[in-house]
């Protein structure tokens, strides 16, 4: 993935999987209610499992941690693909530093509101462009599109990317989440189409 500066337009061979459409619009897709916060006072993030520091972050603390900026392309399991996308986040190495991850940590669970769950390896969830996004084009994330906090796994098929953030667990199994339950694969590399299962 790219970083730091905008690309030209045209489509660089390679870089937009097998079956995906690119698209200038940014689908919503989910389902179950959108969550609307009016006191993001009570708002937190628990970070914990095989740490050595668990912590709960305010969003104020997220905020006061060093703050990225990226450029990448997203592609969801539907079939569309949104090319330079920016996000404003911490990235996910930082929050690793905050609560020092053991070494039998293998895997990582997402844990979003109203019960939603996804998977993903350690390697996966520590990319270098991996991020816990805030913002979305310097603009503050429509509840739409999971504010105030949501994971970006840019090198995944978007719905590892959960959205409305709460809970990150790392564990030494692994364990599948919400759509790995109904059916997605557990890894979800869009260069490989792993979109299902019995893929």
């Amino acid at each position: 993935m790219y970083f730091g500066k905008k690309r030209n337009n045209n489509q660089e061979p390679g870089r937009v999987p097998p079956n995906q459409n690119v698209t200038s619009t940014f689908p919503v897709l989910h389902a179950g209610n959108v969550p609307y916060y009016k006191d993001l006072s009570k708002w937190n993030l628990q970070v914990y499992g095989l740490v050595e520091a668990p912590k709960l972050f305010t969003l104020e603390e997220i905020m006061s941690l060093p703050q990225s900026n990226t450029l990448n392309d997203i592609h969801c399991v539907t079939g569309w693909s949104k090319l330079d996308t920016n996000w404003q986040g911490v990235k996910t190495k930082d929050i690793a530093k905050e609560v020092q991850i053991k070494d039998n940590a293998k895997f990582v669970i997402l844990y979003a509101e109203e019960g939603w769950t996804t998977n993903l390896s350690i390697d996966d969830f520590l990319k270098e462009t991996s991020l816990l996004a805030h913002s979305f084009a310097n603009e503050k994330l429509t509840p739409e599109h999971g504010f105030p906090l949501r994971g970006v796994f840019p090198h995944l098929y978007f719905w590892k990317s959960a959205k409305w953030l709460r809970g990150i667990q790392f564990t030494e199994q692994n364990h599948p989440g919400f759509w790995e339950r109904n059916g997605y694969h557990m890894e979800g590399d869009p260069f490989k189409e792993q979109r299902f299962s019995y893929d």
